[in-house]
């Protein structure tokens, strides 16, 4: 994970970009989709929760950062990622309602409140636009910082599981893990987008790493905590839910290649995206994405090639 890759065939700072609107089947899929491992698949569908909402706050950022950019291919480049960070949230949220929900793990107690914050910041930037142009940039620089280091971190994240077989080899569910190396893919297919708008909009060094620090400490506690309650909450999990059981759950899947370590992920990737020198295309590989999506069943139902 995050280390360069140089491919003569793909711009990477500006790979094309494509939105596939696919859609997937759960009528199959058990809600502990990765075998004997229910710490790594609950951390696997807390972030899928936080997805829904996340990807949203995304689409909402660059939305307003959009007027302020003069760069045309920058905006096209804008379009082309709220086209599929929409399609991603859509499809994050039907395991919400046709696997968890279904499996008893409702989760409407967290995705309603968030989505009426979301719905709130977006009148409060409204309103902080009108009356303080210089109060809403500094807010919207910020905001784009911390979304720019999530997907950094979402990128390189879907390069680790379109190369992981050991997830595959372990009976993990095949639709699922289409969807996040799907999902995976456009990722590093749009992995510069948002550091572009920043660094655009005007955003430092010294910005990018405040915001980078509080959106892992948020994301990573956040996180955390969200697992812990899926497992509290999963009827199919028989005896006490102690934090104890659940690290070795979560450690026994981390030496099993089923999820990386965390603690290291967040510290490994961020010391490559803190170099002041970075640039996303720096890190992943486009040519990588797009094998994948040459033979994803559900891009490939859905009747799209790559590019």
């Amino acid at each position: 994970m995050g280390v360069p890759t140089v491919n003569a065939a793909v711009d990477e700072r500006h790979p094309p970009m494509k939105v596939r609107r696919v859609t997937f089947d759960w009528s199959r899929t058990p809600v502990h989709w990765i075998p004997d491992a229910p710490a790594a698949t609950h951390m696997v569908n807390f972030f899928q929760i936080l997805l829904t909402t996340g990807e949203k706050w995304f689409v909402q950022c660059v939305q307003e950062a959009t007027p302020y950019l003069d760069d045309p291919r920058l905006r096209a480049e804008i379009k082309d990622f709220i086209g599929q960070e929409t399609v991603h949230a859509r499809n994050h949220q039907g395991v919400l309602d046709q696997l968890l929900a279904q499996n008893g793990l409702p989760t409407d107690h967290i995705t309603g409140p968030a989505h009426a914050q979301l719905a709130e910041r977006a009148k409060k930037m409204a309103e902080l636009a009108r009356r303080s142009p210089r109060r809403f940039r500094r807010r919207l620089l910020f905001e784009l910082g911390a979304v720019s280091a999530i997907e950094h971190y979402t990128a390189v994240v879907g390069e680790w599981i379109i190369k992981n077989t050991v997830l595959d080899e372990c009976g993990a569910d095949p639709v699922m893990l289409d969807l996040f190396r799907w999902h995976g893919a456009e990722e590093v297919e749009h992995r510069s987008v948002v550091f572009d708008v920043f660094e655009q909009l005007g955003g430092k060094y010294p910005l990018r790493a405040v915001s980078w620090a509080i959106a892992v400490a948020l994301l990573s506690s956040t996180l955390a905590a969200g697992t812990v309650d899926l497992l509290r909450r999963d009827p199919a999990i028989k005896g006490p839910v102690t934090l104890p059981r659940i690290y070795r759950s979560y450690r026994k899947s981390v030496r099993r290649g089923q999820i990386p370590g965390m603690a290291m992920f967040f510290l490994k990737e961020g010391l490559i995206y803190l170099r002041p020198s970075h640039h996303p295309s720096q890190v992943c590989s486009t040519q990588l994405a797009v094998d994948y999506l040459k033979r994803s069943p559900a891009a490939q139902a859905a009747g799209y090639t790559p590019y």
